[in-house]
């Protein structure tokens, strides 16, 4: 019996939870905006006058996935924090058109002159650093400097190309399948059912299959070597020192390219959600380092960053 098939059935056989897909913590107001020539965006947004912080989240998640735990620290530092949702993620645009992440791009640009309160401070993690990276060659006018996380400079590598195409079959596949597949693979890495899982595989349920397949492709063919140096834009980069997914050697290698200060996260590519208690002091850190003074925060260090 293919292992897909085992694992559906497993989760067929298992009680339903009976836990309401609440999330786990209080995220942001969220609210749908109409960006004229694009569409609706939905989007969080924490309110208030102070440094426009825009959060890029990875493949196959959402912004509250991604980000549910560093909402709240960015907005007590004093940032107005945006996240938004990119096409064919959670409840992100569908479009006629293949997912592009150019386009994703386009979209945040184009949500930041929406709101008029950029340029912004963008922060991408995973896919949300190349969307980051194209955003600031684009359209330079809406983006004041970067922090990127557990990203990398080129996803062309070989083996990078080969696992990143092969979770967008593997997220296609799913998208088959009832929320119960998604609860059972997160049993398999060690999550058993609980009202955080719950919320988690409901979220997961939100993308789209074929959006997020071709998005696992994209990312297999993204390569800024040519020209992100031309960026000349305060920069900072999170490395997590144990993934599998994104190389920490490339993820130092784009450091270098931007001339951007390191901080070294002790944890695997999920870092921003596994280690919470690292991940965001090294935000709040990176973003003081390069510039954007949140109310309550200092650009001095408190800790020493790793050289780049």
């Amino acid at each position: 019996m293919p292992r897909q098939r085992r694992l559906t059935n497993r989760a067929r056989r298992r009680p339903v939870p009976r836990w309401a897909p609440e999330p786990p913590v209080e995220l942001p107001p969220g609210r749908v905006v109409h960006v004229p020539g694009r569409g609706e965006l939905f989007v969080r947004d924490t309110g208030g006058e102070g440094p426009l912080v825009l959060l890029l989240h990875g493949w196959v998640v959402s912004a509250d996935l991604n980000w549910h735990l560093s909402y709240e620290p960015l907005a007590a530092a004093g940032y107005r924090v945006v996240a938004l949702d990119h096409r064919g993620h959670g409840r992100g645009l569908r479009t006629p058109v293949p997912f592009r992440l150019a386009d994703c791009a386009a979209d945040a640009a184009a949500l930041v002159e929406r709101l008029d309160a950029g340029p912004a401070w963008a922060v991408g993690y995973s896919m949300g650093g190349p969307i980051a990276q194209l955003m600031a060659r684009d359209h330079p006018h809406t983006v004041r400097g970067l922090v990127l996380g557990a990203t990398s400079i080129a996803w062309r590598d070989p083996r990078m190309r080969a696992t990143w195409r092969l979770m967008g079959a593997v997220r296609l596949v799913l998208g088959l399948f009832p929320q119960g597949a998604w609860r059972a693979g997160l049993r398999r890495l060690g999550m058993p059912d609980s009202p955080t899982t719950t919320w988690v595989a409901a979220e997961l349920t939100r993308g789209s299959s074929i959006d997020l397949a071709e998005a696992g492709r994209e990312l297999g063919r993204f390569d800024s070597r040519a020209w992100i140096g031309s960026l000349e834009i305060p920069a900072a980069v999170i490395v997590t020192r144990r993934d599998a997914d994104v190389p920490p050697d490339r993820q130092r290698a784009l450091a270098e390219a931007l001339g951007a200060r390191v901080y070294e996260l002790d944890g695997a590519h999920l870092g921003v959600t596994t280690h919470p208690e690292q991940f965001n002091p090294l935000l709040l850190e990176a973003l003081a380092a390069i510039g954007a003074g949140g109310a309550g925060t200092s650009p001095r260090q408190s800790a020493t960053p790793a050289a780049p």
